[in-house]
């Protein structure tokens, strides 16, 4: 199976072609942009299919990165990968931007807890914690910086993301910490993606404080701060 990734998550704009029946990456294309990702992103899907010798006709499926990240560049790689899956009859298939990230720390320290933390500004924490075999042990959902210390202390985990630093000072000792990014590769995407069974249609994945759905046995305390209902 040949599966086109794509990632506009954060300033990188990125694409690449992978064989999953090989586990093997055939071509990619890496832009540092920061914004403007709507122009490019389609030259960028057409050299990484050029690159990998693949022409559309040869996908099978289209994996991108649903977030959280930038509102528009999620937006701008979820309609694309959407549009070229209908247009080619393939599946399209969604992987946040938080297990990519944790697939990465998981394979620097195999077996470990992970906690996967953005920095959302406004002292909140886009974040969610995977157990020793990546399966979800909470979230993706918002926390604040207490919350995601006292989680990587609790689960012992390794940290990941543009937070791992502020949640180690938080946590106030030292801890195993992988990719400090925004974003992980964009292999990383195709790899996990390859691995899903298509489902539901991707949609960006926007995290606010009100959508914060702890999974039973993690809940963390949260001081009340009143019914916004």
């Amino acid at each position: 199976m040949k599966l086109l990734a794509i990632d506009c998550a954060a300033n990188l704009c990125a694409a690449c072609v992978y064989d999953a029946g090989a586990g093997m990456e055939l071509g990619r294309e890496v832009r540092d942009l920061g914004k403007g990702h709507a122009e490019h992103l389609m030259a960028v899907i057409e050299t990484a299919l050029q690159i990998g010798g693949t022409g559309y006709p040869d996908l099978n499926a289209v994996a991108v990165s649903i977030g959280p990240g930038s509102f528009t560049g999620l937006r701008v790689g979820v309609s694309t990968a959407r549009g070229l899956a209908l247009a080619l009859k393939i599946p399209a298939i969604g992987v946040t931007t938080l297990e990519a990230l944790a697939a990465e720390g998981a394979n620097a320290f195999p077996g470990r807890a992970v906690l996967a933390a953005l920095d959302a500004g406004r002292e909140e924490i886009h974040a969610a914690l995977y157990d020793g075999t990546l399966a979800e042990a909470y979230g993706p959902s918002v926390v604040t910086l207490s919350e995601a210390a006292t989680m990587a202390i609790d689960a012992e985990a390794v940290l990941v993301g543009t937070a791992a630093p502020l949640v180690a000072q938080a946590a106030g000792r030292a801890f195993d910490i992988g990719p400090v990014a925004a974003t992980a590769d964009i292999a990383t995407y195709a790899r996990l993606a390859a691995a899903k069974r298509p489902g539901e249609k991707p949609k960006p994945l926007y995290l606010r404080g009100a959508d914060a759905k702890p999974q039973a046995g993690f809940i963390l305390p949260r001081q009340d701060k009143g019914n916004d209902a």
